[in-house]
């Protein structure tokens, strides 16, 4: 009995460690909250859009869900959900609709930064982005600049949607913990 109690008191002790260490930025790290207003600007014209699909599958047209489209963006990122708003940065890469059921993207863009406090710095964002869902969450999986050996999540909460263009403004909500 006595050995029970002690590796149940070791075992709390281990996982009330563990909490601590994944609750707090680790020493020399710093841990960052960022919002911005990502614009995808699907109907604006050769000079305007902000997307460019590049490939589709032989059934992405018939799909309801574009299965098997691929998409490269320079989708502004603006301060506020107007896209007047100041701008802050870009976010380059692409997404491919892989979702064959449902509409879910495949997100791999990076957030580059053109003014502010982050000018010169960008956030890698890797994830599957069921977009259907109010709340969508994704991978950070590195940066550049300030926010070298950056990791951490966004949350996706679409703003506003044009579903007749495909037109949309999404809030993204970045947690970043990276090198002070």
């Amino acid at each position: 009995m006595a050995g029970s109690s002690s590796f149940a008191a070791l075992s709390c002790l281990v996982a009330v460690a563990l909490l601590a260490a994944t609750a707090a930025p680790a020493a020399g790290e710093t841990e960052t909250h960022l919002r911005v207003f990502w614009h995808d600007v699907v109907s604006g014209g050769p000079n305007v859009s902000t997307v460019v699909q590049v490939a589709e599958g032989p059934s992405s047209n018939a799909s309801a869900t574009g299965f098997g489209s691929v998409v490269v963006i320079d989708d502004p990122l603006t301060e506020g959900p107007n896209l007047t708003s100041r701008l802050l940065g870009r976010a380059q890469g692409m997404y491919v609709s892989a979702g064959k059921d449902s509409l879910s993207l495949m997100m791999a863009m990076n957030f580059v930064f053109v003014d502010g406090a982050y000018n010169g710095s960008s956030l890698a964002i890797l994830g599957a982005n069921p977009a259907e869902r109010r709340v969508r969450e994704m991978a950070v999986v590195g940066g550049t600049g300030a926010f070298r050996f950056a990791h951490g999540y966004c949350e996706a909460r679409t703003q506003w949607i044009d579903t007749r263009t495909g037109d949309a403004t999404v809030e993204y909500n970045l947690y970043v913990r990276h090198d002070d």
